[in-house]
């Protein structure tokens, strides 16, 4: 028989004590999450400035119709550049992997796609895959370069995670990796009386974990909406769900 690789085999009151080590760390990872989130949905949020334009199935939509009536908006920067054939394969694994999220639109958000290759492109790669979630072009604005997911020195200064030019390649010990390109991200939207607001932007592994409806409404200031989870200061009572 061919010798595998395994985890050391134990007797059971070893394996109980281990597991119960175990789960302690599990808890204060919960508790951090939990602590995390609501760290979150207490962010300020800031007006967005700027009357972005976006081409979806029906024509030209504004950054507010994106929002389909929803107090919500959580936008997946969906790496595509115009020049390409094909979608990037991680971000269509990060599509694939997605569950129902019906639970989205029952909270009041709603989630869609956005790329910057123009939209012919991205409705047949969207057929070809068999997808319904909407989703929308960012061709003609400053939309991708204005939240760093397109990157262009001959735009915007370069700018990744937070971080500019000279810090990314500083902690990257030099290697000189940080150019023009497209990447992927996650950016959070909140509309009151109708105008949009930023409230949240995530990048690089930031993202890979949001696959499920709880996770993706973490992102979010009014959060899973359940009662477990205390509104900001100053807030007035939002719905809940239970749960």
């Amino acid at each position: 028989m061919t010798a595998i690789s395994h985890p050391p085999v134990v007797n059971h009151n070893e394996w109980l004590a281990r597991r119960k080590d175990l789960l302690a760390a599990e808890k204060e990872l919960t508790r951090q999450y939990d602590r995390i989130t609501a760290m979150r949905r207490r962010l300020p949020m800031e007006r967005v400035q700027k009357a972005y334009r976006f081409t979806g199935p029906n024509g030209e939509l504004g950054l507010p119709d994106l929002f389909e009536g929803r107090r919500q908006l959580i936008v997946y920067h969906f790496m595509y550049d115009p020049d390409w054939d094909r979608g990037c394969s991680g971000c269509t694994d990060f599509v694939n992997a997605l569950g129902n999220l019906s639970m989205l639109a029952e909270r009041d958000t709603t989630l869609l796609l956005v790329s910057r290759a123009p939209y012919e492109k991205l409705a047949a790669y969207k057929e070809d895959q068999g997808w319904t979630l909407p989703w929308c072009s960012s061709h003609d604005s400053d939309f991708n370069y204005d939240y760093h997911v397109t990157l262009d020195r001959g735009v915007v200064p370069l700018q990744h995670n937070y971080r500019d030019e000279q810090e990314v390649i500083a902690r990257s010990n030099g290697e000189p990796w940080f150019a023009n390109g497209e990447t992927h991200g996650l950016s959070v939207f909140f509309s009151v009386g109708g105008e949009p607001y930023h409230t949240y932007s995530t990048y690089a592994r930031g993202v890979e974990r949001l696959t499920d409806a709880y996770s993706l409404l973490d992102q979010t200031p009014y959060g899973r909406q359940e009662d477990f989870e205390e509104s900001p200061p100053g807030w007035p009572q939002r719905p809940t769900y239970g749960g």
